[in-house]
């Protein structure tokens, strides 16, 4: 029987852990990435979280994602695509590997803009962290951790993770690529 979707309170070793995923990737992609960004919730002190790390290695320009793909599948990683959102190519990491999620982007672009942005908007407003974190837990209860329910628990907290980006993009003053 599947359980209920799993979001705790902030770990202070998600860092650390972002961290040594780092340190596994920058060695065989150091050439082509501008940097390897800790981002989504577990980026931000205080937030509550599923306990993945997400990472974005960020390219130059969107010549360099076909050899970051063939390098990333060489190392196990199964590309998937954008899973949805144009301009980001997601992976799923190898089986023997700490469960993270991986996503590569060009730097400047939407996708990138809108991870780091929120999460330095994040960063820099607790209250915005606990509406957040409170809604999270409270739709981690209601959903459950299978395919449909990860799909619907995404779905019910994207008005407000929407409503956050669009304060990040305003709060730096930075407008929104492809508008």
């Amino acid at each position: 029987m599947t359980g209920m979707i799993v979001v705790g309170d902030y770990d202070r070793r998600w860092p650390e852990q972002f961290e040594d995923l780092r340190q596994r990737l920058a060695p065989h992609v150091a050439d082509l990435a501008v940097s390897i960004e800790h981002v989504g919730s577990t980026a931000v002190p205080g937030c509550a979280a599923k306990p993945i790390i997400d990472l974005d290695i960020v390219v130059a320009e969107d010549a360099t994602m076909p050899e970051l793909i063939s390098r990333l599948t060489e190392l196990g990683y199964r590309h998937e695509g954008d899973l949805g959102i144009p301009g980001r190519d997601a992976f799923q990491a190898p089986p023997a590997a700490p469960e993270h999620h991986l996503y590569g982007v060009v730097t400047g672009s939407r996708p990138h803009l809108d991870h780091v942005l929120l999460r330095d908007y994040l960063r820099q407003r607790p209250d915005e962290v606990r509406r957040y974190s409170a809604l999270k837990v409270a739709l981690a209860q209601r959903f459950r951790a299978d395919s449909q329910g990860r799909r619907d628990y995404s779905r019910a907290k994207s008005a407000l993770v929407e409503e956050l980006v669009a304060k990040s993009y305003v709060a730096r003053e930075v407008p929104v690529p492809g508008r």
